[in-house]
């Protein structure tokens, strides 16, 4: 048994399925860089420059007198009544940023598509695999109507008499964050599925797959069974508090709440903990708004959220590396999970408080975003490597085990 764990289940990257590998993993890289460039095209605060929507896209402007143009399009919205000391050089530098990210999603969109039409043709997806391509490949359409619906939040004329800052709508802005990181979270596990396929593979043509190994082993031993489904059970709710927190912080950047309460741990600027007045917000109707809406609120909970994900992380970290028990049934890509998931989980929470200190400067805030990525990215690593510990499929192994067992006595 130890000689089996030892081995692990390596990502076997040389098959009849490596194309598609490098597709998918390629692909879920080329989002995260859309989700890194859409975090500074907002913390530039180019997302309202440009104020219509192509879905096949379009050219930047070329000549001097289509930016002339562009400008004074810009300037019939809301936000140029915020703008006005603006010259056409500053309008360019975020025209480039928001159409940079249009084009990026739209460039990783012909990245799928072009390549999924030739696998298919060339029959070379993995059995059982194209719903899940399919799937995807709505997401990602899917993911730019949301990214318009929620620019478009910023450009209404009911938008024309606010006092504060000119904002897409926090709730869209979660939404379209969400959509992002949920197809890289899908392309990322898919990708890590095909590499690794020979050791994996769910087809039931071949048999006796590592996986399938390590699971017969583990049901002939409860209380190993037991460790390796809660270190599992752990790192799925890990990946998913990561998932909570993310959103969190997309609250936080729709209501600008980073900029406000810069201190740490107090938040309070009189030294209290919690600054209580600040938390409800009577005009904010119905209350719940507050916790979507009012800045105090916003940050608090992602201070919680925040901290929480990184005690989480080092906690199991620590388990799964050090217990004895846990040591006997980890094997050697699920203790580069857990190295990884403490280590960037330390590193993120760092960062988020360094961010929140220095009054949230472009650079760190992006930085910031970016872990975020590697955080669940480090997640969905370990819960992949831990697959061999999933309960569904143990449990059925268990069943098989006690009926062989059964058939032998009778």
């Amino acid at each position: 048994m130890t000689s089996v764990f030892k081995q692990g289940i390596p990502i076997v990257y040389n098959h009849s399925y490596k194309p598609v590998a490098t597709w998918l993993l390629g692909t879920s890289g080329l989002v995260a860089a859309i989700v890194h460039v859409g975090g500074v095209t907002r913390l530039t605060r180019s997302g309202l420059s440009m104020t219509e929507w192509k879905p096949l896209g379009n050219l930047p402007p070329l000549s001097g007198a289509e930016w002339a143009e562009e400008f004074e399009r810009y300037k019939r919205f809301p936000e140029w009544q915020q703008r006005k000391s603006m010259a056409l050089q500053e309008f360019q530098y975020i025209y480039y940023w928001e159409w940079g990210h249009r084009m990026l999603g739209r460039a990783a969109g012909v990245c799928f598509a072009v390549p999924f039409a030739y696998f298919s043709w060339k029959k070379i997806i993995p059995p059982g695999y194209g719903p899940r391509f399919l799937t995807l490949l709505t997401m990602g359409g899917a993911q730019g109507a949301i990214g318009w619906w929620m620019v478009k939040s910023g450009l209404g004329e009911d938008r024309r008499n606010d006092k504060n800052e000119i904002r897409v709508s926090p709730y869209r802005l979660a939404t379209h964050l969400g959509m992002a990181f949920s197809t890289y979270s899908l392309l990322l596990w898919t990708g890590l599925d095909v590499a690794s396929w020979p050791n994996t593979n769910r087809s039931g043509k071949v048999a006796g797959t590592l996986v399938s190994n390590m699971k017969g082993l583990l049901t002939e031993n409860r209380t190993l069974l037991e460790t390796a489904v809660r270190l599992r059970g752990g790192a799925i709710f890990l990946t998913c508090l990561t998932g909570v927190t993310v959103i969190s912080g997309a609250f936080v950047a729709g209501n600008d709440a980073g900029n406000a309460y810069n201190t740490f741990p107090k938040m309070a600027p009189d030294g209290r903990w919690i600054p209580w007045e600040d938390l409800i917000d009577d005009k904010l109707q119905p209350v719940y708004r507050n916790m979507f809406e009012n800045t105090a609120t916003v940050q608090l909970q992602h201070r919680i959220l925040g901290v929480s994900t990184a005690v989480a992380a080092t906690t199991l970290a620590g388990i799964g590396l050090l217990h004895p028990m846990a040591r006997k049934v980890v094997t050697p890509q699920v203790k580069k999970g857990f190295v990884l998931v403490g280590g960037v989980a330390l590193g993120q929470m760092t960062l988020g408080i360094t961010t929140l200190l220095t009054h949230v400067p472009v650079w760190l805030a992006a930085a910031h975003q970016l872990g975020s990525l590697a955080l669940l990215s480090s997640g969905i690593y370990l819960v992949h490597s831990l697959r061999y510990a999933s309960r569904p499929i143990i449990a059925r192994g268990i069943k098989d085990v006690s009926n062989r067992a059964a058939m032998k006595v009778a």
